[in-house]
């Protein structure tokens, strides 16, 4: 008996999960996640994408006492292979809710891919990640701002190391990605300023939100919070940055960062990279970026 195509197993999948739940009507997001569900189960469309073995060199990492967040925070940096900081511009790295400035190297391997990216060819840069807590990267209510952390304690941190920071470059992961999108429309505005220029930005599965009563419990600080700097689908304000928004169709994230990439007017039009494909919420998935954000990162970074 010939084998069902995998469109007529997902359906038949999605069929028995909503006979089995006793479900007559669905909207788009709930047939969207059982649709999801039904697809992770049986494998498809999953992204698990592997750590190169590239001879990267170990992160740094060191640790100060920020007032701005009210803690130590650690910061971390990696370079190319046989690189020294000096001159090298920065990609900033960060992180999703629940982990730290570890995370970009420990899971995602970015020091990794980033010796990778220079034995192909592509132009050398840093990767700098540090701890911005679950803040969701903007100014609580209990004072803890991590835009005042990265302006006025790690940026002269990053000076005295010697990162060239004329032109800089930020990419994140889930909280993380809403945070690089963030810091893409503060810059533009000219609301967050640490100096330099920011030139390029990614996101993937940027942790969007469709309202103030959808946000994940202590995202933000109430609906005025939400309103001022969580909305980004309202004004994304990305300008000429050069961007990057990807997301997983099988990720929670997946229609708002769709109705991002539709509200984005990218310089020149047409421009904006990324796109929704296959994955979910999951490292591998994110891992599968990491070269499309050191590309993106070290071409305008060296324009």
């Amino acid at each position: 008996m010939p084998r069902p195509p995998r469109r007529a197993v997902l359906a038949g999948a999605g069929a028995v999960v909503l006979a089995g739940a006793g479900v007559l009507a669905l909207d788009g997001s709930l047939r969207t996640s059982v649709e999801s569900s039904a697809r992770r189960r049986l494998g498809v469309g999953q992204v698990d994408a592997a750590v190169p073995s590239a001879g990267g060199g170990d992160p740094v990492y060191a640790t100060f006492a920020s007032a701005a967040r009210g803690r130590d925070v650690t910061w971390g940096w990696a370079a190319p292979p046989g690189h020294e900081p000096r001159g090298l511009p920065v990609l900033l790295a960060l992180h999703g809710r629940g982990v730290d400035a570890h995370a970009a190297f420990t899971q995602l391997g970015m020091h990794e891919f980033l010796a990778a990216h220079v034995a192909a060819g592509g132009a050398p840069l840093a990767v700098v990640s540090v701890d911005g807590g679950s803040t969701y990267w903007h100014p609580r209510a209990d004072g803890d701002d991590p835009l005042a952390m990265l302006t006025g304690e790690l940026w002269p941190r990053l000076g005295a190391t010697g990162f060239d920071l004329s032109r800089w470059a930020v990419a994140g992961w889930s909280m993380g990605g809403f945070g690089a999108l963030l810091l893409t429309r503060e810059a533009i505005a000219g609301r967050f300023a640490p100096g330099g220029t920011l030139v390029a930005a990614a996101a993937g599965s940027p942790a969007l939100f469709a309202s103030a009563g959808a946000t994940s419990a202590g995202s933000f600080d109430g609906p005025a919070d939400w309103q001022r700097y969580g909305d980004l689908v309202a004004g994304p304000g990305t300008g000429g940055v050069a961007l990057s928004v990807s997301c997983g169709r099988d990720d929670p994230f997946r229609e708002q960062t769709e109705r991002y990439r539709a509200a984005c007017r990218p310089t020149p039009p047409g421009s904006l990279a990324g796109g929704i494909g296959d994955g979910a919420h999951t490292t591998g998935y994110w891992r599968s970026l990491v070269p499309e954000w050191l590309r993106l990162a070290a071409d305008r970074l060296t324009a």
